[in-house]
């Protein structure tokens, strides 16, 4: 079976680095996927999806620093259910509408640029839980960033 989701969008916040107690590194932040459409009547309506997302092991101690708001980044992933729903999180926002979040654990990213720094084109894979990730940077292998 297989269960990957892929996801465009801008960083709602800049990646918050830990470590578990286990020591593995992980790095949490947000992707807000915008969307705009017309509905039926012509008039314009945007909507945004939340995503949070962990990317783990190395991948996340050598990105985490790039990772800041605003950024416009590429993640594909394995989606995560809320552990008390079983679905997405649903939350209260600061106008007292209701929203939901999804959680995606991190394989791949792709900082595609946005914010402050101009585009950058990374990509590291790794799958959760793994202390070696496998890692591909525009195929330079395991050589530093080049940003």
């Amino acid at each position: 079976m297989f269960d990957q989701i892929t996801i465009i969008g801008n960083l709602g916040r800049d990646a918050d680095m830990r470590y578990t107690p286990g020591g593995q590194p992980v790095s949490n932040f947000s992707v807000a996927a915008n969307r705009v459409r017309k509905d039926a009547d012509g008039n314009v309506v945007k909507s945004t999806v939340w995503y949070r997302a962990s990317l783990w092991g190395k991948t996340a101690e050598k990105l985490t620093e790039y990772l800041t708001k605003g950024k416009t980044v590429m993640i594909q992933g394995q989606l995560q259910a809320d552990k008390t729903t079983g679905g997405p999180r649903v939350y209260e926002k600061n106008d007292g509408t209701s929203a939901a979040s999804f959680e995606v654990f991190v394989n791949t990213i792709k900082l595609l640029g946005g914010g402050s720094g101009g585009a950058h084109k990374a990509e590291e894979t790794t799958e959760p839980g793994l202390a070696e990730p496998a890692t591909s940077i525009d195929g330079l292998g395991d050589e530093e960033i080049p940003f």
